[in-house]
């Protein structure tokens, strides 16, 4: 999908325990004092599917079929009402996940993630800056046990693994930086803020 806006979209991704949040959070508000309007926000998003696909955390997994269409209609309702009427403001973009953790979550339960991305790009721009926040699988699994959460399916090592192999097959992308998330917070938020303003 081709863009004719005058925003900048920055899209953050990597497994869980990479993070994406705080660096997310971070870059909004240095980019804020910077004097840029920032737009901050997730997927899957706060809409009408997106919701669906959050509650399903706690009432119980979707088949996969659903999930997936959940997603693309989540990720459209999204485009649609929030993050392409922003970046046509001329707005900057942060969005915690995007179709990149579609490949990689929905390609883990068996879709082609090729075809995936293939489907994503009939509607969805690419972004204009990818950080691929990095981590060894075993120290993802220490911080997600760090911060007291219980380790579901997704983040069962094999599943993670494959996760990350998915966000790092698309680092030869010219809008693709990845960031070795084993370096301090300060650290990681000074590399992605230099490339944002550079950009």
């Amino acid at each position: 999908m081709e863009r004719t806006d005058t925003g900048l979209f920055i899209v953050i991704e990597g497994i869980d325990g990479t993070g994406k949040s705080t660096q997310a959070k971070m870059l909004k508000q240095a980019l804020e004092e910077a004097g840029q309007t920032v737009t901050l926000d997730r997927e899957p998003s706060d809409g009408p599917y997106g919701k669906i696909l959050r509650d399903s955390a706690t009432t119980g997994r979707l088949s996969a079929q659903e999930e997936l269409d959940l997603f693309h209609k989540d990720r459209k309702h999204h485009l649609d009402k929030v993050i392409l009427p922003a970046l046509s403001r001329g707005e900057t973009v942060i969005l915690d996940r995007y179709y990149f953790s579609t490949m990689a979550y929905q390609g883990q339960r068996g879709f082609d993630q090729q075809e995936i991305r293939k489907t994503n790009l009939s509607f969805a721009p690419n972004p204009d800056i990818l950080f691929i926040l990095d981590l060894c699988v075993d120290q993802a699994r220490e911080r997600i046990g760090v911060r007291g959460d219980t380790t579901n399916e997704f983040e069962k090592r094999d599943a993670l693994q494959y996760c990350r192999d998915t966000f790092l097959s698309v680092r030869d992308e010219e809008f693709a930086h990845v960031i070795d998330s084993s370096k301090s917070i300060a650290n990681i938020h000074a590399q992605m803020l230099r490339i944002t303003l550079d950009r």
